[in-house]
């Protein structure tokens, strides 16, 4: 296999393929109440608690459209930059489930609520676009639970009606580190928004995989296999690589590819096949006869793109030109709304630069050992930014500042309080400084000797030695300015 930052390449004998991959991203859209009922959402309610009769399928039963829903998903097409139709149409798609009481799902098909839009993928080798073909909004399925009766499987309805976004792109992506900086985008983007969670942990974002692979160099698209509900980025990831190795195997004895929706497992990391590709006509769309077309106004567009926040690209343009981020520090800093937000409060009061490494380097370090979000950092902005204070005006240095750091984990200890009872404050005496290096030069005669013969190495050496005199209070700066006097 043949793999860099561009491309992700699969040879076999003389061929090579390359990798051709779309998702259809379903993301559960932020709302207190279903699509087309008023029943919560709630994440984690005793099973069939928030189900109404509409979300039952009982006989007679109407739809009724959560404005707030269709406010949420013009507000992450805006985000994507993308057309917003002023008339759209809800269709049922028919197909069984017996987690989906109606016998159909509720969505759009000709004439979705959004159309075409891009995303900015920053990428080692540069920047990507990657097209969107549309983003539409229909009703999630119940939940159908296997594991909690020997014989039967049971039904929970609480999701059912839940309001999705399902985010098509364009065939776009061709590489699973691509697909990574895809996901984390688009999830950054509606967080920003406040329109979809992205809590893949809890189901509120998923994608299916459209993987295909044709020889590198061809234009003519590959057969493309839909491996369904996939809930987080490894796992497409893994998906992703069985199944183009899959197919290029397939190619390479003869063999075709039928195009069919597909499963992952992720224990045996292998596709299975689920069942041929259904075709637009299998699902029989026709216009739900209980819901008229959807028709936003201008004005409607307007007022909703007077409220949309600053976005993660505009906010990283900000972020280099007013504090001088590079673009790499940038990125990173607008990955995810409640970073950025963290960033910003430190640097009302602190130090940029200070706040940019101790954010980026041990805070991250920490939440990533501890598997937290930012938002439930052991630490808070207010006492960082403390700590980064403490380090600018000289009361510690950065190497007490890392142990003081570390207990301030300890229930988000302040750390001006953490100096004082443990007696921390570094040592900015110029002559109390000089009294020590007397001591380290008067200690080392020899090594005072090699470094004026021409070892200039050894003057890392005295500031390492005069470090220890001091138990590591002294201020490193005094100490090189004096010990470059005194030798």
């Amino acid at each position: 296999m043949i793999k860099d930052n561009s491309e992700y390449l699969i040879s076999r004998g003389s061929n090579t393929y390359e990798v051709v991959i779309g998702l259809e991203v379903h993301a559960q859209v932020t709302s207190k109440s279903k699509l087309f009922s008023s029943s919560s959402t709630t994440f984690g309610a005793e099973p069939n608690t928030q189900v109404s009769l509409v979300d039952a399928a009982f006989p007679g039963m109407l739809p009724v459209i959560n404005e707030f829903c269709v406010k949420q998903a013009i507000k992450t097409g805006i985000g994507l930059k993308a057309q917003i139709n002023k008339r759209s149409v809800f269709d049922r798609k028919n197909y069984f489930y017996a987690d989906l009481p109606q016998g159909y799902q509720i969505s759009q098909f000709k004439y979705p609520i959004v159309g075409e839009g891009t995303v900015i993928l920053d990428m080692p080798n540069g920047q990507k676009e990657v097209g969107i073909e549309r983003l539409h909004l229909e009703q999630d399925a119940g939940k159908s639970i296997h594991d909690m009766d020997p014989q039967n499987t049971l039904v929970d309805l609480n999701r059912s009606g839940v309001a999705l976004m399902e985010i098509v792109s364009k065939p776009d992506l061709r590489t699973p580190d691509e697909v990574s900086t895809y996901i984390k985008k688009l999830r950054s983007i509606m967080r920003y928004l406040g329109t979809c969670d992205g809590n893949m942990q809890e189901g509120s974002l998923r994608a299916d995989v459209n993987v295909s692979v044709r020889i590198k160099g061809s234009e003519k698209l590959g057969t493309r296999c839909e491996i369904k509900n996939v809930n987080s980025i490894k796992f497409m990831q893994m998906a992703i690589n069985y199944e183009a190795n899959r197919q290029v195997d397939l190619i390479e004895e003869g063999k075709t590819i039928n195009q069919e929706t597909r499963l992952f497992d992720i224990k045996k990391n292998e596709t299975r096949s689920m069942r041929s590709k259904e075709d637009a006509h299998d699902y029989r769309y026709f216009p739900d006869p209980d819901l008229l077309p959807l028709e936003v106004t201008d004005d409607f567009i307007k007022k909703l793109k007077a409220d949309i926040p600053e976005l993660p690209d505009d906010k990283k343009k900000r972020f280099i030109d007013k504090f001088k981020l590079s673009p790499y520090e940038a990125t990173i800093l607008v990955s995810d709304i409640d970073t950025s937000k963290y960033f910003e409060e430190i640097i009302a009061n602190s130090d940029i630069k200070l706040a940019t490494n101790w954010i980026t380097g041990e805070l991250f370090a920490v939440l990533n050992d501890k598997n937290l979000e930012i938002s439930d950092s052991p630490i808070s902005a207010k006492n960082l930014s403390k700590l980064i204070n403490l380090i600018k005006d000289g009361t510690i240095s950065g190497k007490i500042a890392k142990t003081i750091f570390e207990l301030m984990m300890d229930g988000d200890k302040d750390p001006q309080k953490i100096v004082e009872e443990k007696g921390l404050k570094q040592e900015s005496d110029p002559k109390a400084i000089e009294a020590l290096i007397d001591k380290v030069i008067t200690d080392n005669p020899e090594k005072v000797k090699e470094y004026k013969s021409g070892k200039e190495k050894l003057f890392g050496f005295f500031v390492g030695q005069a470090m220890k005199v001091s138990s590591g209070k002294a201020n490193p700066q005094l100490i090189n300015d004096i010990l470059k006097k005194k030798l």
